[in-house]
């Protein structure tokens, strides 16, 4: 099937891969930069949060993009 990866027998969509990316790295982004003062910046937290882990999920699925084929 196209689109769809075998992690040991288990079909998982493509799209699996690159999200857990993009939440791994948009938590570690979120936890560095609770431990400046970055946040005091910020209008609405939890908005800059989204829209990074959304700039993150397109980095990786760009990134990702050949590896399934």
């Amino acid at each position: 099937m196209i689109g769809d990866l075998s992690f040991y027998g288990i079909y998982l969509p493509a799209l699996a891969l690159p999200l857990a990316m993009a939440y791994l790295a948009s938590t570690a982004l979120r936890a560095l930069l609770s431990r400046t003062p970055f946040y005091r910046w910020v209008w609405h937290r939890a908005l800059f949060n989204v829209s990074v882990f959304m700039i993150a999920l397109q980095v990786a699925v760009r990134w990702t993009a050949g590896w399934f084929q």
